[in-house]
């Protein structure tokens, strides 16, 4: 049947075409986003590998357990070897501690002069510091050229513990490093408690045991010989020790290196040691650390080597950390890796000119160790 001519054809509406889903653009952020995170899943699916199946990754793993085990954090440690391997590590370093502490000294080996330190004075400077650095650390080392200008001093004031720079300025002293150790819950300890044994002038001042309880002990004797080993109280008095605090280990016995590698030097962190010459001079190494911009720190197989290199007969670690620093003429000479600045300690080693007429109090004298709170200010 024919159209009416009155009745008129629309024209066709052109309408835009939908693109296919395949190509519609997706954001440049969201893909962004996902090559992101594949790469980093890839990464730590490498990385993890290397680090936990690898020698190389291995000895990483294990340095940085040793350098938490060093710390008061030691515990952090299991969530780089487990618990298990934690425990036996700690185990095997103080089993080696043990043993290095039982390799006798050669006491003919060091030659103190009889000669009194006034006279010594006049042919060497009483001290000298010197700038010492290695592949991740920079230090100090301190030679004290005779023994007997030495003295363990003792915070002034009972309940709280004392920066070295204060003792260095209460009594006069022209240099003085950290000691021995001390009780210091979550490192907020006042620094008053020691651990083990402190000797000051030939007297005990200290002793959280019996006269028959065996201490790893870093002194000296009243020839100017330096003694580190272990010992009981009632030991060093025979001895005649003078000045002794409690730290470990001893590391360089009869010139020789008692630890063999990285491995076994402890981690990597700041570190004060002390060692003895065959002429009876005294060194101090003071390693700052934790300050990747400045100094990482060192190993005491880092250490062992400084002091082999210069001329160590015997050689013992003490307390490090953030107590590591040196004071020379009352003023800190090293960079301290505390972030509260210098810390407040129960020992120092000072050098005095006239050492025998230093009178240091005994700040615990009459006080039972087990009622001290260490974290009380």
């Amino acid at each position: 049947m024919p159209s009416s001519p009155n009745v008129q054809a629309k024209p066709a509406v052109s309408r835009p075409k939908k693109k296919p889903a395949s190509k519609r653009r997706s954001s440049p952020w969201l893909t962004l986003f996902f090559y992101t995170v594949f790469c980093l899943l890839v990464f730590g699916m490498g990385f993890s590998y290397w680090f936990f199946l690898t020698k190389p990754g291995s000895d990483l793993r294990f340095m940085m357990a040793d350098t938490l085990i060093s710390t008061q954090h030691r515990h952090w440690a299991q969530y780089l070897i487990g618990n298990e391997e934690l425990e036996k590590r700690v185990n095997r370093y103080w089993a080696q501690f043990d043993v290095y502490s039982g390799v006798k000294d050669n006491e003919n080996l060091v030659k103190v002069d009889d000669k009194p330190h006034t006279v010594v004075k006049e042919t060497k400077p009483a001290i000298e510091v010197e700038d010492i650095q290695g592949t991740n650390f920079k230090g100090k080392l301190l030679t004290v050229h005779d023994p007997k200008m030495l003295r363990i001093a003792v915070p002034g004031t009972a309940g709280k513990g004392e920066k070295v720079s204060s003792m260095v300025k209460r009594l006069g002293a022209k240099a003085g490093v950290n000691a021995g150790g001390f009780v210091d819950p979550e490192w907020k300890g006042n620094g008053f408690q020691p651990t083990g044994l402190v000797m000051s002038g030939g007297t005990i001042y200290y002793n959280d045991g019996s006269m028959n309880t065996p201490n790893h002990i870093v002194g000296i004797d009243k020839e100017g010989r330096m003694v580190a080993g272990k010992y009981t109280p009632k030991e060093l008095l025979n001895m005649g020790v003078q000045e002794a605090v409690t730290f470990a280990p001893k590391f360089i016995v009869n010139g020789v290196g008692m630890i063999k590698n990285q491995a076994d030097g402890w981690g990597i962190a700041p570190r004060t040691a002390m060692a003895q010459k065959a002429d009876g001079t005294i060194m101090f190494v003071i390693i700052d650390g934790r300050q990747p911009a400045h100094s990482i720190g060192a190993t005491l197989f880092d250490i062992q080597k400084i002091f082999l290199d210069h001329g160590a007969v015997t050689a013992a670690n003490l307390d490090g950390g953030s107590s590591s620093v040196l004071v020379v003429d009352d003023k800190i000479v090293n960079k301290p890796s505390s972030e509260y600045g210098e810390r407040y300690l129960p020992t120092a080693w000072l050098v005095f000119e006239e050492p025998e007429k230093v009178q240091i109090k005994n700040i615990w004298q009459g006080l039972d160790p087990s009622k001290i709170d260490p974290s009380k200010w």
